[in-house]
């Protein structure tokens, strides 16, 4: 058989309640129908975890290992070492010397230096921003100094070749942004489809990131403000894409995923919901860990299903590659494992029972099976108690608002989520985790 294309769509900061299909869409003043559509015609993840936030989600993503590993804890200011080392490994040179055609068009967040870029990381070309969407208020603040602030750029860069600015990142760019990104990925696709060559597009989206301004085909579409307007635009920038690959008649031979990097956001005017969960991002509460995923690949992936089985970001690194018939490296504990066998309908059961969940260096929690072990509790984003001294405990399933801590009576969950974490400490040891700012 030959290797399928891979379409990869990541959302940025949409809640787990944000779509229709989730239980939002048209409760929440936007209406998703592309997306609700591509859900019935695919799986749809109940409990798909991310990290706590952008710069940590994408580097797990891109390296299939957690970022306490990698050293990809947070973003950081412009031109401070960031992101991931070269030495790293990513999807796309592993899908790349597979023979695949690879893009970025999107947000990048891992690494904004010579060396960094996608089109250096094995990304054939690359338009998008190097790092957070933010910035692109930057300009327009009272009292902003270019003197000793950076101004941020939409950039592009092709493999070989120098990373060059295009354009200054600014409201009227962020507002635009997600329209470029899909006209730069619908010419991507039909290029490499007219060359019989597989690709891997990779199209991390800007919205639903704060400033969430709609494109100006969109403002006042809703009816229910500019976050409302963004999702109907994001919905919309979605469709397209799955229009591109019906018009090219590759439906059959792609595999089209559809997910969210982080929860919703927490920030007024802009925040989002997490749906029945508790919390935002840049906590460890499940509407932090849980986010939208869905995966449609007619003939390989049945139509229709649903399931609440245990996925983790890293386990895209580690799926995908496999798909494409990509060995991993060897040299380096990979933390993602081979979902395939749950994807394709030949297992019910996920291949994976539960994972650690850090926010920078410290463990925040642990998750196996219906069980949550929280060693901080941090509801709200910087209303903390801090390490606890006796950990919480909750049983997602009965208690998924995480409001009663029942460990008085389930000790016994102790033994296997710290054998989990001792085991994950040994394989640091034997493999020493790379420092945030580490220089290549």
């Amino acid at each position: 058989m030959n290797p399928p294309n891979i379409v990869l769509i990541v959302a940025d900061n949409l809640g787990w309640g944000e779509l229709g299909c989730y239980g939002g869409g048209a409760l929440r003043g936007a209406p998703t129908p592309r997306i609700d559509a591509l859900a019935r015609q695919g799986l749809l993840l109940q409990n798909f975890n991310v990290e706590s936030d952008c710069v940590p989600t994408r580097s797990a993503l891109m390296s299939g290992r957690h970022p306490i590993r990698t050293g990809c804890l947070q973003s950081v200011p412009p031109g401070l070492p960031q992101g991931l080392t070269r030495w790293e490994r990513t999807l796309a040179e592993l899908l790349s010397a597979q023979g695949y055609a690879t893009a970025h068009f999107g947000k990048w967040h891992l690494g904004d230096i010579e060396g960094r870029y996608p089109s250096d990381r094995g990304f054939d070309e690359w338009y998008g921003i190097p790092r957070t969407t933010d910035e692109s208020q930057f300009t327009s603040t009272v009292g902003f100094d270019p003197s000793v602030a950076d101004i941020p750029h939409i950039m592009r860069g092709r493999r070989g070749e120098p990373s060059e600015i295009v354009k200054v990142y600014d409201l009227d760019s962020r507002r635009g942004i997600d329209a470029e990104l899909v006209e730069h990925a619908q010419a991507f696709m039909q290029r490499h489809h007219a060359a019989r060559k597989p690709f891997f597009l990779y199209l991390p989206l800007v919205h639903l990131h704060f400033p969430t301004l709609p494109h100006p085909d969109f403002a006042g579409h809703t009816g229910a403000g500019d976050f409302a307007d963004s999702m109907v635009e994001m919905d919309h920038r979605v469709g397209q894409i799955v229009d591109e690959v019906e018009r090219l008649g590759i439906a059959n031979d792609t595999l089209f995923i559809f997910c969210s990097d982080n929860g919703p956001e927490f920030r007024a005017p802009y925040r989002g919901t997490a749906g029945p969960w508790r919390g935002t991002y840049h906590t460890a509460m499940e509407g932090s860990l849980r986010v939208p995923f869905i995966a449609r690949w007619p003939g390989r992936i049945a139509p229709g299903r649903t399931s609440n089985e245990l996925v983790h970001v890293t386990d895209l690194f580690t799926t995908l590659a496999a798909v494409a018939g990509a060995p991993l490296p060897a040299d380096r504990p990979i933390d993602g494992v081979d979902q395939r066998a749950f994807l394709f309908g030949e297992q019910e059961k996920s291949a994976r029972e539960g994972f650690l969940f850090y926010i920078k260096n410290d463990l925040r929690a642990v998750k196996w099976r219906d069980w949550k072990l929280h060693f901080y509790w941090e509801p709200e984003v910087n209303e903390g108690k801090g390490k606890l001294e006796s950990p919480y405990l909750f049983n997602l399933t009965r208690d998924p608002k995480e409001e009663t801590d029942v460990l008085v009576f389930n000790t016994w969950v102790l033994g296997p989520v710290l054998r989990m974490v001792q085991a994950f400490n040994k394989s640091c040891q034997q493999f020493p985790n790379t420092p945030p700012g580490q220089p290549d």
